[in-house]
């Protein structure tokens, strides 16, 4: 079952990751591809997770805001190994 997806919640995400990708238009043009394919059904959940990780990789924030639009059982957590590097689990 989908969380409820408030609108102002995802206008206000698409806000963050524009500001934070000002400089590099093209990661925020690639995220927006991301999310068209994603709702196409194109690629699945871990699939979506997967890119949009990998994107936003080092920004913690945006990766971890991206829970808001995940269906209910999934999570993405941000542990780090033992070299202090941040992956992606879900």
């Amino acid at each position: 079952m989908m969380r409820e997806l408030r609108v102002e919640d995802a206008l206000m995400y698409l806000d963050q990751v524009k500001m934070e990708f000002g400089d590099r238009p093209h990661i925020y043009n690639e995220f927006l591809d991301i999310m068209k394919t994603f709702k196409s059904q194109q690629i699945d959940t871990p699939g979506v997770i997967r890119r949009v990780s990998n994107l936003f990789q080092g920004n913690k924030k945006l990766v971890l805001g991206f829970n808001t639009f995940l269906p209910e059982g999934y999570k993405i957590e941000l542990p780090s190994d033992e070299s202090g590097q941040v992956f992606a689990v879900y």
